[in-house]
């Protein structure tokens, strides 16, 4: 089948996206307020009798001193990723923005390819001859993806190198906690020993995690620049977490939730937990650096998954891992934490580039890595 692709009005794709078990937040038209240094259009695919089947959130970034731009599409677009011929669906997107100036085009998909098991990832960082969970045989396979990406890969698209400037878009490995068919009780069970004591632990010492606002996002933003130089990665500034609940909370008033782990009037952790359809992520985070011993960030996990449970939810997302299980490695800790939840640790097809002028694509990866 052709599909025609051409651009939908915002109110248009939110509707698209809100009869579908899940969409990426990344690919909500709300997202494009979020990045507003970005240009963006919402564009959708329409099939031979004109009804939308498809949708995704094109955001443009100008390549400084040039007219074209790198067209991104994050975590998108949405569409058939199971197709037999995925060039029906892509070939109408490549001319549309090639005819609307762009140099190279990325997309990302979120379907999964492979996913491990809590007890797999386990036994993968115990075992000392393992130091990648891609060399481990996954508990499940995606046979529609593979095909996927000999279709990519045969289209002409390819896998951005890790060593690029602009390789730091969204994360192909994340760790996930399915949610389907279990109710606390199992949720609880499912984690493993250390996570299970220190929720009771935050309980007994009277850690008390509640909903907060927009009001609260200072409270917030205090932490997380406690966070970021305990950790040692770079902030995002304030400003961008106020546009961010703006945004969001503008297309669905559930959109985007603040939480807030407080001991004794102290304000110990705080996240931020996103939700789009039957998908609950959680997106930031942040830890005082004093009482961490009684185990506000624990409290504070639960409270959100137990919350995207009772929303209806299908997944709660802790999102990005890397594969590794080297004990020299210091990632290892993010993944260790993250597989006390009883989870699985999920390899999406994930993001693919497609050069159209290669000379500047070039260019905007050496301008990008110079930018850090």
């Amino acid at each position: 089948m052709a599909f025609r692709v051409r651009t939908i009005t915002a109110s248009d794709h939110a509707a698209f996206n809100a009869i579908q078990p899940a969409v990426s937040f990344l690919q909500t038209p709300a997202w494009a307020a979020v990045k507003s240094e970005w240009g963006s259009e919402s564009l959708g695919w329409f099939d031979d009798r004109g009804q939308l089947v498809g949708a995704g959130l094109v955001l443009y970034r100008r390549l400084p001193g040039f007219k074209a731009s790198l067209a991104y599409l994050p975590e998108g677009p949405v569409i058939d990723w199971a197709s037999d011929d995925l060039a029906d669906w892509l070939d109408p997107l490549v001319d549309h923005l090639k005819r609307s100036g762009a140099f190279a085009i990325r997309i990302g998909t979120t379907v999964v390819a492979r996913t491990w098991s809590a007890a797999t990832v386990k036994a993968a960082i115990a075992d000392p001859e393992t130091t990648r969970l891609s060399d481990v045989p996954p508990d499940t396979l995606n046979d529609a993806a593979t095909r996927a990406h000999a279709r990519l890969r045969h289209l002409g698209w390819r896998p951005p190198k890790e060593d690029e400037g602009f390789s730091a878009g969204q994360p192909r490995w994340v760790f996930r906690v399915p949610l389907t068919g279990k109710d606390e009780e199992q949720l609880l069970k499912g984690m493993n020993q250390l996570w299970r004591r220190n929720i009771k632990k935050a309980a007994k010492a009277g850690v008390v995690v509640t909903q907060g606002g927009v009001e609260d996002l200072p409270d917030f933003y205090r932490i997380y620049i406690e966070t970021a130089k305990r950790d040692r990665f770079t902030p995002r500034p304030f400003s961008y977490f106020p546009a961010m609940f703006e945004a969001l909370l503008a297309e669905d008033k559930d959109r985007i939730r603040l939480y807030l782990a407080h001991h004794e009037g102290d304000l110990v952790a705080a996240t931020i937990w996103i939700r789009v359809g039957e998908h609950a992520w959680y997106s930031y985070g942040a830890s005082a650096t004093a009482k961490r011993e009684v185990r506000g960030s624990n409290a504070v996990q639960w409270k959100m998954i137990t919350e995207a449970l009772a929303a209806g939810c299908t997944v709660y997302d802790l999102r990005g891992i890397t594969d590794t299980v080297d004990p020299a490695d210091p990632h290892l800790g993010l993944i260790q934490f993250k597989v006390g939840t009883g989870g699985e640790a999920v390899e999406y097809l994930g993001e693919w580039d497609l050069p159209l002028n290669r000379l500047l694509y070039k260019a905007f990866d050496v301008y990008m890595s110079r930018r850090g």
